[in-house]
């Protein structure tokens, strides 16, 4: 029989100073009550009540081992009221991964009002572009940018942005404004090996589909450094609307082949487990979703 059962019904019966007392406590018969006391008394080899037809007491080791009982199941019940808690409310230390530019940027904004709400937790975040195994690295979120590849972890898309591509002033007036994606061919592409779908740039009219292999003299990891090269004349970009609208709408790049549609790059998170996520998991999954949608809003005035 089980024994933390069996200590329970055990306490419940020294309590009452009977084995029907105990029984009606748990809603149990008087029988199952007597057969957990005698598996106990078996398994500890040790007497624990003095027995007569009119009462009941407990032996010198009985009320001994009352006394553990009650420490150890008062101990089990604290233990699962704080997982309980921990399951309700955030705390604890939430560790993520997400891309430099884009968790630096954006996420961090959301974290630090994150744990403002959330006093009790922890925050742990690595920068980095491809985290490589979620459980080996204890890690609870991972944030991707692009489409994923087959993955045995469970993803959650949180937002979906226009890309846009774009140039400086500078540029145009240098080397032309492309009308056409296949003008791209003759331009300097600046590629965010960051951010698929790399130097495959597609764009979509109507029905058609038309895909561009770009290529340029300037490439990096991250896409700070090729935004900041192409307002300084550089060349083209395709970056997501929320890294260069402002620059659009101070002049300093010029949205080009806005007649194309380009697939949305979509934002997800990447977790190791569905089921029984905790809180901090959880709230910050919804939180973050709230907190990302509005970036991606483009003004069409300026493009």
């Amino acid at each position: 029989m089980d024994k933390l059962t069996s200590m329970n019904v055990f306490v419940r019966v020294a309590h009452n100073g009977s084995f029907v007392g105990g029984a009606r406590d748990l809603s149990i018969s008087r029988a199952m009550t007597t057969k957990h006391i005698m598996d106990l008394e078996k398994k500890l080899g040790v007497r624990l009540f003095n027995r007569t037809t009119r009462q009941l007491s407990l032996t010198e080791i009985g009320s001994a081992y009352l006394d553990r009982c009650q420490q150890v199941l008062s101990d089990i019940n604290e233990m699962e009221a704080s997982v309980s808690h921990m399951h309700t409310e955030p705390q604890g230390t939430l560790r993520l991964s997400a891309p430099t530019v884009f968790g630096t940027s954006y996420i961090t904004p959301a974290l630090s009002e994150f744990i403002e709400l959330h006093p009790k937790l922890d925050i742990d975040l690595i920068l980095q572009s491809n985290p490589n195994n979620l459980i080996d690295s204890g890690i609870d979120i991972a944030i991707f940018l692009g489409a994923l590849e087959n993955s045995n972890f469970i993803a959650r898309k949180l937002a979906s942005y226009d890309l846009v591509v774009c140039g400086s002033p500078r540029y145009f007036k240098k080397r032309g404004t492309p009308q056409e994606p296949h003008d791209l061919k003759e331009h300097n592409c600046l590629i965010n090996l960051a951010m698929p779908p790399y130097e495959q740039w597609k764009f979509h009219q109507g029905q058609s589909k038309i895909a561009i292999k770009a290529s340029g003299n300037f490439q990096a990891n991250i896409a700070d450094p090729i935004r900041i090269a192409s307002i300084q004349g550089a060349g083209i970009v395709m970056l997501p609307s929320y890294m260069v609208n402002d620059d659009i709408k101070k002049g300093r790049l010029q949205a080009i082949l806005t007649h194309y549609s380009l697939p949305p790059l979509e934002v997800n998170a990447v977790y190791p487990h569905r089921k029984y996520l905790s809180a901090k998991v959880s709230d910050f999954l919804i939180f973050l979703q709230e907190w990302l949608t509005p970036l991606g809003t483009i003004n069409n005035d300026y493009i």
